[in-house]
């Protein structure tokens, strides 16, 4: 017994006590397992709703080792699909009012950024025609959308 008074002896015992200065106050520690699993809900419904967020128009792009652009503005985006119909935005156009009605959404005037999507098995005539018709309005800036390649 002796021995076990003088191990101790010399150590000052500490005393947790509450805000009002009584034993057993409560602990002021923050619990993150719920904010955790918000986040991991959160993660899941946006890695779900990201694919679902492209523009309308299904189209198979072709896939290059090309790198994405960095735009701060909304582009106009033009889709060609296999069978030859052409798409401003989500609304199909015909060739030859094409140019009226980017003329009527283009905030940039001729400066705007335009991007040409095309299925990768669309005719070619039909893609270079809606180039041709873009280029000969005085539309420059003409971007061909393509999806990344994968590395196997």
């Amino acid at each position: 017994m002796g021995m076990s008074n003088s191990a101790n002896f010399g150590k000052k015992r500490r005393r947790r006590y509450g805000r009002n200065g009584r034993r057993g106050g409560a602990l002021s520690e923050i619990n993150i397992t719920p904010l955790v699993d918000v986040m991991l809900v959160l993660l899941i419904v946006f890695m779900v709703a990201a694919p679902l967020m492209t523009v309308g128009v299904p189209i198979d792009l072709p896939q290059t080792k090309a790198d994405s652009l960095n735009t701060e503005n909304k582009p106009i985006i033009i889709s060609v699909t296999l069978n030859g119909q052409i798409f401003l935005a989500d609304k199909e156009v015909t060739l030859e009012n094409m140019i009226e009605q980017i003329n009527e959404i283009a905030t940039s005037g001729l400066n705007e950024r335009i991007y040409l999507r095309a299925d990768s098995n669309a005719d070619y005539g039909t893609v270079m025609k809606v180039m041709g018709a873009l280029s000969g309005a005085g539309y420059a800036k003409i971007g061909l959308i393509t999806n990344q390649e994968q590395e196997q």
